[in-house]
Order: C-alpha cells, then sequence, then structure tokens
C-alpha cells in the first residue's frame, strides 16, 4: 500500500471499509442496467457494450471481492471502475459505465437499492413479531395480572391485553416501514450530478430494470433530497423504543415469576449459581439506545448540510441508516422469538391482586353505577384505603365511609357490591367493552392484528416479487445485448 495522506488514511480508508461491503455489489447491478440501457439507446456501440456488460457479470460472479483498501482508489465508485477496466480487459481510459451518470445519482440510486433491501427484512420481522404476539395473546386472554402505572400496581389486566396491544404497535410500525420502502423506492438514476444529461438517456428504464416504482420528478431533488433517509433512520428508532418498552415489561415479568423466563436467551451468573439471567432484554434497550443516538446523528448531519448534494446528508448519515436498519432486524428477531416462547408460569392469584388495592377503581365505579357522584364515590375508596387494604374491609367500614363522605345512608345492596368489586379482580374477563382486558374482547383484538398481518406480508412480497421480477428481467437484457439483439 503506497504511503497515503492524512486525509486518505483518517477519512477515505474509514469511509471506504463502511462503505464498500454494502454498496459494492449493488453498484455493479446498477451498472449493469445502466450500460443496457446505454446499448438499448444507441450511445454505445456493440463491441464496448459487450464488453462491459461480461466485465460485470465477471465481477458479481466472483465470490470472493477483496474489499480491501489499497489507497489506489479513494472510493468504492472508482473501484468499480478499476476492477471492470481489468474485467473487461480494456484500459480505464477506455470505459463507457460511467456515460451520462455522476458520482451522485449513482449513490444515491445505489443507497436506495440496499436499504428496500433492508426495510423488506425489517418488515418481515415486525410482521413475525406481530403475529407471535396475536397468538400468545389470544392463547394467553384469561391470564390475570396486575396491570402498571407509573411503576406501581394500577388494575387487573391480562397477559393476553397486554401482548395484543403490542401486536398492534407492531402493526404500526409496519404500516410505516411500507410507507417509507415506497419513498425509498423512486428511481434517481438519470439525474446525473443534479441538472441531466443532453443525452438522450431513458431514465425509465434503468427505474423498470432495477425495481424501482417510478422515476424521480425532480432531478434535483433526486441527488439533494434526504426526507427518506431521515423517514427510515425515524422508523428504525421507533422500532426499538416502542420494543424497549415491552422488553422492560418481560423483564419485570420474569422477575416477578409471571412469565417463563427462557433457558435460551438467559447467561448464567459468574460467581452465583442460582442465578438465571435475561440479560437479553437489558441488551435490547441497549439497542434502543444506539438506533435513538443514529437517529440524532443523521438528523444532525441533514441539518447541517445545504439544500444540494453534500455529503452530510447522503454519504455521512449511510453508516447510521444500513447500522440502526441492521440492529432493528436483530431487534426484532429477538422480540419474535421471545414471543414466541412467552408462556405464563406463576401468574398472581386473585387474592395477590387485590392486595396490591389494583382493584379500588372497580370499587369506586361500583358506588357510582349505584348512583353516588363519581367525585364523592373516588373519595370513598380513598378514605378505606388509607383505613385498611381492601380485602379487610367490611359492610360496617364501607358503610361507615360512605356516609362520612356526605353521601348519605349507604344501602346494604350497594355496599355488597362494592365489596365484591374489591374482591374479585377476575371480573376483567368478562369485561365486554371493545379493546379491553375482557377475554373475550382480547381474542377479537388478537384476531385483527392477526388478520392485519396477513394484509401486511401480502404487500410486502408483493414488492419483493416486484424486485425478483426486475432481477429477471435485467438478466434477459443483458443477455439480449450480449446475444446482439436491439430491444
Amino acid at each position: 500500500m503506497p504511503q497515503l495522506s492524512t486525509y486518505w488514511q483518517n477519512h477515505l480508508r474509514v469511509a471506504f471499509e463502511e462503505s464498500a461491503p454494502q454498496l459494492y455489489r449493488p453498484m455493479l447491478t446498477a451498472s449493469l442496467a445502466h450500460v443496457v440501457m446505454l446499448a438499448e439507446q444507441g450511445l454505445l456501440p456493440g463491441e464496448r457494450a459487450r464488453a462491459l456488460l461480461t466485465g460485470l457479470r465477471e465481477l458479481l460472479a466472483a465470490p470472493d471481492d477483496r474489499l480491501e483498501f489499497d489507497g489506489s482508489v479513494e472510493d468504492v465508485y472508482y473501484l468499480v471502475e478499476q476492477r471492470l477496466a481489468a474485467a473487461a480487459g480494456i484500459q480505464r481510459s477506455e470505459l463507457d459505465v460511467q456515460l451520462a451518470r455522476s458520482r451522485n445519482d449513482l449513490d444515491a440510486g445505489v443507497f436506495r437499492m440496499v436499504l428496500r433491501e433492508n426495510v423488506l427484512e425489517q418488515a418481515r420481522m415486525a410482521c413475525a413479531a406481530a403475529e407471535a404476539a396475536a397468538t400468545r395473546a389470544e392463547e394467553h386472554a384469561d391470564v390475570l395480572i396486575i396491570g402498571y402505572t407509573h411503576r406501581r400496581p394500577a388494575q387487573p389486566t391480562t397477559l393476553g391485553h397486554v401482548l395484543a396491544g403490542y401486536g398492534e404497535a407492531l402493526l404500526s410500525q409496519a404500516d410505516e416501514l411500507l410507507s417509507v420502502y415506497d419513498e425509498l423506492n423512486v428511481s434517481p438514476l438519470g439525474s446525473c450530478a443534479f441538472a441531466g444529461t443532453d443525452l438522450p438517456i431513458a431514465p425509465d428504464r434503468l427505474t423498470e430494470l432495477l425495481g424501482f416504482r417510478e422515476t424521480f420528478t425532480s432531478s434535483y431533488e433526486a441527488v439533494a433530497g434526504a426526507e427518506h433517509l431521515v423517514r427510515t433512520a425515524a422508523v428504525q428508532a421507533r422500532i426499538l423504543a416502542t420494543g424497549a418498552r415491552m422488553a422492560r415489561t418481560m423483564l419485570d415479568w420474569m422477575t416477578f415469576r409471571w412469565i417463563v423466563t427462557p433457558d435460551s436467551y438467559c447467561q448464567g451468573s459468574s460467581i452465583m449459581p442460582q442465578k438465571k439471567n435475561p440479560v437479553v432484554l437489558e441488551h435490547m434497550c441497549s439497542m434502543a439506545g444506539a438506533a435513538a443516538a443514529d437517529l440524532a446523528a443523521t438528523m444532525n448531519n441533514v441539518g447541517a448540510a445545504w439544500y444540494e448534494d453534500s455529503n452530510n446528508a447522503t454519504t455521512d448519515v449511510q453508516q447510521h441508516l444500513w447500522r440502526a436498519g441492521d440492529r432493528s432486524v436483530r431487534f426484532l428477531t429477538l422480540m419474535h422469538g421471545l414471543l414466541t416462547e412467552i408462556a405464563p408460569l406463576e401468574p398472581p392469584t386473585p387474592e395477590e391482586v387485590v392486595a396490591t388495592g389494583a382493584t379500588t377503581t372497580a370499587v369506586a365505579e361500583a358506588l357510582a353505577a349505584a348512583g353516588l357522584p363519581w367525585r364523592g364515590a373516588h373519595s370513598v375508596v380513598g378514605a378505606l384505603v388509607r383505613q385498611a387494604p381492601p380485602v379487610e374491609w367490611t359492610t360496617e367500614l364501607v358503610a361507615k365511609a360512605i356516609t362520612e363522605a356526605g353521601l348519605g345512608e349507604a344501602d346494604d345492596a350497594v355496599v355488597a357490591s362494592a365489596l365484591a368489586a374489591g374482591l374479585r379482580p377476575q371480573r376483567v374477563l368478562d369485561r365486554p367493552q371493545p379493546g379491553g382486558p375482557g377475554t373475550e374482547a382480547v381474542r377479537r383484538t388478537a384476531q385483527r392484528v392477526a388478520e392485519r398481518v396477513d394484509a401486511l406480508t401480502r404487500e410486502f412480497d408483493s414488492r419483493r416479487a416486484e424486485l425478483r421480477r426486475a432481477e429477471d428481467a435485467l438478466t434477459s437484457a443483458v443477455d439480449a445485448v450480449l446475444a446482439g439483439d436491439r430491444r
């Protein structure tokens, strides 16, 4: 390796090592389509087009890309030229692969290709996790647990109720991924540096051969724009932030012994032999923090750039997006595995739920349903809680509290109803309210989640199929040029 300048050693080398594994092969694929288009448009003689296409195919077929920075080129863009010239048996001065193309539109297009594949993988795992959440929600719709607010016991709910709710959150994320994918899947190729070209190129043909949904409208926005990059970073951070909240909740459930702590997601202690530590959940929370940092870096870089082609808003954010994208896929894979294995162990008994005070809202509602003003009923229950736990309340104690609150003489039936509400947390299993913790309501929610998963999975599968059809079309187009056929 030649002696590198300070700039080459401290930036270009590092940038190359980060970007080449991600961009090299997609750049070769994009170049195949570009050469085909040039040949079809009569902008490239057949012999030169065939030499380039043969060289590109040889590079794509190579099992080892040997992507090492040797100081002979400054980035992967020029590495492609260097290797293509050698594979095609020509001098670099004879290359036509960059005719009517800039590093700007090529880099923008290739990075969209990289991101769309990653977004599809994130979507696949988000749908899988949502499906697992829905399945477990339906199975455990009648498993009573204590719901918390502000880290304090709040009200009775069920394991299925919480899991169905997280399934809906995952669906929202998958919906956003679908929207982000469609925004990513717009081809900037043909916009060149930003102002296009006088040559009669066919950008729509590149869009077709590379599986993009449509071609750019403004060639300026095609290379200067960063909206799709910010949205990609934001949805990745969102997936992990919401997932981290669920991970913390699951960690509590394991600590309380409400659910099984799966061996395959645990580590032992180096000193305490009894320990089974579900540290994966802690790592998942840390991963969420890293995704938030990548989002912040993306936002800061884009905000620091001019509205033009600028490294701040383009190449310098790439590492944050593919790193966060990989992290999002791994996070969702872990969450899917945990949701698949989640099972009740020792959920709280009704008596344990009552002992936390979680049923007191139901007592106040029973009093209000009997005609007491809500604020007065709330005050009565508050006074009772300060005197004794619900399990120790008596008919006399409740009646006295109602009288002392200035609400008149208590009816025996009203008192009996209030006491029953305080002692039977399992009543929530019969609650008919849609979306609530009632067993049938949870199962209906879980079913809706499963149905939406099916619909979204079909949407994403159709987009994968479009990419595969484009791959086949590109193969056929290359074959036709190599055979000397005109389009």
